[in-house]
C-alpha cells in the first residue's frame, strides 16, 4: 500500500499515557496544597497573629497605666526620695505599647500585600487545577483511543471508529 502509516511503536504512546496518568495524580493534590497553605497563612495573619498583638496590646496598655499610677503615688509621696526607677518604667511600658501597636499596623500591611500579591497567583493556580481536573482525563481518554485505532491499523484490520462520534 502506497499510502501506508510507519508505525513503529505503540508502546511509546502508551508510556507517555501513563506519565500523564501519574503527573496527573501528583500534580492535582500539590495544586490544592498549595492553596490550603495560601488559606492557612491568610487565616494565621488575620486572626491568630492579630488576635495575639491585640491582646498584647491590651496587656502591655494595663502595665502601663499600673506604671504610671506608681509613678502618679510615688510623686505624691513624701517619703520617697527619687522617682527614677518609676519613669523607667513607664518609659518601658510605653515602648512596650508603642511595639504592639506597630505589631498590629504591620500584620494589617502583610495582609492587604499577601492578598494583592497572591489573588493573580491562585487564580493561576485554580484555572491549571481546573485544566488538570477537567482537560486530562479527556486527553488520558483520547490517547486510549489512539493506542486502540493504532493497534487495530497494526494488525492490518480497519481502523477503529472513534467511540460516540458517528459519521
Amino acid at each position: 500500500m502506497p499510502g501506508q502509516a510507519q508505525i513503529t511503536s505503540v508502546e511509546a504512546i502508551e508510556l507517555f499515557r501513563a506519565a500523564l496518568i501519574v503527573f496527573t495524580s501528583q500534580a492535582r493534590p500539590a495544586l490544592e496544597e498549595i492553596s490550603g497553605e495560601m488559606t492557612r497563612t491568610r487565616l494565621w495573619l488575620q486572626n491568630d497573629q492579630r488576635r495575639f498583638w491585640e491582646n498584647e496590646r491590651r496587656v502591655r496598655s494595663k502595665k502601663l497605666e499600673q506604671a504610671q499610677q506608681e509613678l502618679f503615688s510615688a510623686r505624691l509621696s513624701q517619703f520617697q526620695d527619687s522617682t527614677s526607677l518609676q519613669i523607667m518604667v513607664v518609659h518601658r511600658a510605653q515602648q512596650a505599647v508603642r511595639v504592639a501597636e506597630e505589631k498590629l499596623a504591620q500584620l494589617k500591611k502583610w495582609d492587604r500585600e499577601l492578598e494583592n500579591r497572591s489573588a493573580p497567583l491562585l487564580k493561576e493556580v485554580e484555572q491549571l487545577h481546573g485544566f488538570l481536573t477537567a482537560e486530562m482525563p479527556m486527553a488520558v481518554a483520547y490517547l486510549a483511543q489512539v493506542v486502540r485505532t493504532l493497534d487495530a491499523y497494526a494488525d492490518g484490520g480497519a481502523p477503529a471508529k472513534p467511540e460516540g462520534k458517528t459519521p
